[in-house]
């Protein structure tokens, strides 16, 4: 059975999925840093998509 992905994501789910942590979140949030998120009343999401392409976006390379 294929696992459903939501696509907008609350701060514990980026965490949990991802391993951003929510504390890391806030300050970015605060410093107006790093990854996108709309505020809707109290509630803080995340685009997945935002989430990912950030990612790959800090992706180091290694090379031996």
């Amino acid at each position: 059975m294929p696992t459903e992905h939501k696509e907008w994501l609350s701060p514990k789910e980026v965490h949990k999925e991802f391993g951003l942590s929510v504390s890391t979140l806030a300050k970015w949030r605060m410093n107006n840093t790093y990854l996108n998120y709309t505020k809707i009343g109290k509630y803080i999401k995340y685009k997945r998509g935002d989430v990912v392409e950030f990612l790959e976006s800090h992706n180091v390379e290694v090379v031996a």
